[in-house]
């Protein structure tokens, strides 16, 4: 079965998630000999030319994971003190597109950005100050802190790892690539407690 819009998990050789990447981009680290060995599924199979000689066709078979050679040892040195880029669309998938006031799940249209601390009281727009709210909370929420405005905050925001942070830009994951990212995330973090109700939902 061919899923020629699913996204490949690419990591280094020691097995750290580096990025999502399409199949075209997949192929042609198989074709440059890039690829130190694959796991997880195979998504599809891909036909080449004939080989003049033996008249054997090509296949080039990609899985849902492939590790490429090299170590990346800049992104190993400042794991500790990464920061991903902040994006409503990594947010939302943060808190598992759930209103961090009412608790109740939204489509990402119907959710935005809330400052817990906010811009005009000097908070700050990072990760570890915002959360996801509807809009009708976040109306409601207006420019005041919680305490002020009288509402409950239901998870503690938090700065996604570098793991984390691919985990929350797939756009469809599929359940070995899931199981390989959990294995990466801290074992503290909230992400493993809001996946396994996204699974069970």
């Amino acid at each position: 079965m061919n899923h020629f819009g699913q996204q490949v998990l690419r990591t280094d050789a020691s097995g750290m998630p580096l990025e999502w990447i399409n199949y075209q981009e997949a192929v042609k680290l198989y074709h440059l000999d890039q690829v130190a060995y694959s796991c997880g599924s195979i998504l599809y199979q891909l036909h080449g030319g004939y080989n003049a000689i033996t008249g054997l066709r090509s296949i080039i078979e990609v899985n849902s994971i492939i590790a490429t050679y090299g170590n990346n040892h800049a992104l190993a040195r400042m794991r500790d003190t990464y920061t991903p880029p902040l994006n409503n669309q990594s947010l939302f998938a943060r808190d598992a597109h759930v209103c961090l006031y009412c608790g109740n799940r939204f489509i990402s249209r119907d959710l935005s950005r809330d400052h817990v601390t906010p811009i005009s009281k000097r908070g700050r727009d990072t990760w570890n100050n915002v959360v996801t709210a509807c809009k009708r909370c976040n109306n409601h929420k207006a420019g005041r802190t919680p305490e002020e405005a009288n509402m409950q905050l239901l998870a503690i925001p938090f700065v996604p790892t570098h793991a984390e942070y691919i985990y929350l830009q797939g756009k469809r994951v599929l359940a070995d690539q899931m199981e390989f990212l959990l294995a990466h995330f801290p074992r503290k973090s909230p992400l493993h407690e809001r996946v396994s109700k996204l699974i069970l939902s």
